[in-house]
């Protein structure tokens, strides 16, 4: 992006308006090059990248021409994501101000990652990062939609320095639509071989993921999620997997909640159902013959990813013995299909460091900063609840501290469902930390030694005389400077969580109106913290999972016009979309981080889709139907339910199914 000086900033919005409509544009319009499969045919669109492939990722194991050629049955799979629009509650905002005295910048942007912001800006603006402060506050959510860094952020800041002046920038719902980094969009091909007993021999997979006319920072995420994670939960011996990343020029995919699991689950759980119904095995003892056992984890994929320890069986037999419970929403009316489905998942939970600061203020306050950020998860209070935890105070007495880059310590932020695992085992370890400094000062004032100090909610005391004790704010009163810790923790190997969702639905035989009446979803969230909180990300993943199994999708014309420029006509899950939730636990500790925990918040958008794809081909049996494209709107199962039953035949040795 260049931007020319002089320049003028409009004072109000509405002159700002009036100026965009007076700007008269004389440009030559490129060919539209949206499907990435297309694009691999086209002329480059940046100079030397051959076939529009900008990044591609080749895992091959075992024999897979040997598994395939032995094989009873092979099924095949071809299917598209819709591409979805991380809808946040408050759309990106930027607000910069430049101190010409100080030479500073200080910058309120809604980021997920604040850290990383205030290095890309002070690059871009070829100044010093210490010079530079980025505050995160709330920011109405994010979805990954706001971890990277955009052209409107650097412009703002740009021309705060350059004017000497405050710059506001506020997207437009409109503007976001067409600007904000977007989510999926991937196309799967795949084949799966198996004997006639239901074990699975081989998996061949062939995923093309769009990357649109810019690369935000973790761009090439969500293919490389999905190529390390295959052949997830099952044990496959042989594995041949392709996957593309090519550049389209629409907007941007980045990091949309899930980033590549979701594609990587799909494909296998729909390739799964295929097999049960080919061989005429039931869904759920297909997927018990091949699952990893608990004995043989943690063990390494094909991508050299390291599986956490876990119970894959129990997962699955949890969810199992919920679905026999009764559903208060389901009944079996006249003219309606039902179907049920399954959808096993494994997820990945961030890798890397993450940093946190304790620290006893002058009136006895507890302040802890860390590095991770917030945008809804509550993060503020599961951490308070952790750090009081470790260090035997009260909750309330603990101030936390985040999204500032001028008060807390250098960090990753919000992103992998990493927060509570990486920067909750930070929390951990600096509360540790914080505590023996804590006892190796009170012992000094009350003549003991820092063993003999207990650490309670109202301050510290001699265990052998429990009279002789101070405040906390007794003790920061005594020490001529705050007692701190702080500690920058990093994992060797990310936790997997894992888990199993069964979906109920019906569909009516005249409209094909789709209703999903019931969601059963058992995950492994490891160590917990605040199950609240779990299920509030649970709850919410599984809404945006269902958003896209049946809703919504970014759609543009062939000249890649934006046809779903507004909540008009993007269709996002309302209240009355939501099904029946039954959810159940499993807290099998991490063996890769010190909490223990397992991330959570990606798993609803993992397991919903497949367990609803294979829930409708389910009730959609009898029907001339082979792979399904979400969203699973009205108007695609009419079009199925117009053609009435097929006739049904049986299924030969080699059949693809």
């Amino acid at each position: 992006m260049t931007i020319v000086a002089p320049f003028e900033l409009a004072e109000t919005v509405e002159a700002a308006h009036d100026a965009a409509e007076a700007i008269e544009l004389d440009f030559t319009s490129d060919e539209a090059v949206i499907c990435p499969r297309e694009a691999m045919a086209r002329p480059p669109l940046y100079p030397g990248m051959r076939n529009n492939i900008a990044a591609t990722q080749v895992v091959e194991t075992g024999e897979p021409d040997q598994a395939f050629a032995a094989a009873d049955i092979i099924v095949e799979a071809n299917y598209a994501h819709p591409r979805l629009f991380p809808a946040p509650l408050e759309g990106r905002a930027t607000l910069a101000e430049w101190d010409s005295s100080s030479g500073r910048l200080d910058i309120h942007v809604s980021s997920q990652t604040p850290h990383r912001f205030r290095q890309d800006v002070a690059r871009a603006l070829r100044i010093e990062a210490e010079h530079v402060t980025v505050v995160a506050p709330d920011v109405g959510g994010a979805f990954g939609g706001k971890a990277s860094i955009c052209a409107e952020d650097i412009a703002v800041c740009y021309a705060a320095r350059h004017l000497g002046r405050p710059v506001k920038w506020i997207a437009q719902r409109s503007e976001d639509f067409l600007g904000t980094a977007q989510g999926r969009g991937a196309y799967a091909q795949g084949a799966m071989a198996l004997t006639s007993q239901g074990r699975i021999l081989g998996l061949r997979a062939e995923l093309t993921f769009p990357l649109g006319w810019w690369v935000p920072y973790s761009g090439l995420v969500p293919v490389w999620n999905a190529s390390r994670i295959l052949p997830g939960a099952y044990d496959i011996p042989a594995l041949s997997l392709n996957a593309r990343a090519v550049m389209t020029n629409n907007p941007p995919i980045g990091i949309y909640r899930g980033a590549g699991r979701p594609e990587a689950a799909l494909l296998l759980e729909v390739l799964t159902d295929k097999a049960a119904r080919a061989l005429g095995i039931e869904p759920r003892e297909l997927r018990r013959r091949n699952l990893r056992a608990s004995s043989s984890l943690p063990s390494a994929l094909p991508s050299g990813a390291l599986l956490d320890s876990g119970d894959y069986h129990a997962a699955l037999d949890r969810a199992g013995t919920l679905t026999g419970q009764p559903s208060s929403k389901r009944k079996n009316r006249g003219n309606t299909l039902l179907g049920t489905g399954i959808g096993f998942f494994i997820e990945p939970c961030g890798q890397g460091w993450e940093s946190a600061r304790l620290s006893l203020e002058e009136d006895g306050r507890i302040v802890l900063a860390t590095g991770s950020t917030a945008q809804g998860q509550g993060r503020e209070t599961a951490f308070a609840q952790l750090a009081a935890e470790a260090i035997g105070c009260n909750e309330d007495d603990v101030e936390v501290r985040h999204g500032d880059t001028a008060r807390t310590p250098e960090g990753i932020g919000a992103l992998a469902s990493r927060s509570t695992a990486i920067g909750g085992s930070a929390v951990l370890k600096c509360a540790e930390r914080f505590s023996a400094h804590v006892q190796e000062a009170a012992a000094g004032f009350l003549n003991c030694l820092p063993e003999e100090i207990s650490i309670g909610p109202d301050g510290v005391r001699d265990r052998g005389n429990p009279a002789n004790a101070l405040l906390w704010s007794e003790l920061a009163g005594r020490t001529p400077a705050p007692i701190c810790a702080e500690t920058e923790y990093s994992v060797d190997h990310e936790a997997w969580s894992y888990g199993c969702c069964i979906a109920d639905v019906e569909i009516d035989a005249e409209t094909g109106k789709l209703e999903v009446t019931r969601l059963v979803f058992c995950d492994d969230s490891g160590r917990p913290v605040n199950p609240m909180l779990i299920d509030g990300q649970i709850h919410g993943g599984i809404a945006q999972g269902l958003g896209e199994a049946c809703l919504e999708q970014v759609v543009q014309d062939d000249q890649g016009q934006l046809l779903t420029g507004s909540l008009m006509d993007y269709a996002l899950p309302r209240a009355d979309d939501m099904p029946e939730l039954i959810t159940a636990k499993l807290h099998t500790p991490s063996l890769f981080n010190a909490l223990g925990a397992r991330g959570v918040g990606e798993a609803g958008t993992i397991g919903t889709q497949p367990a609803i794809l294979n829930a409708v081909r389910d009730a959609l049996q009898d029907y001339p139907v082979e792979d399904l494209n979400m969203p699973l709107t009205s108007e695609k199962l009419w079009h199925i339910l117009a053609k009435g039953p097929a006739a049904v035949s049986g299924s030969p040795a080699k059949a693809r199914q």
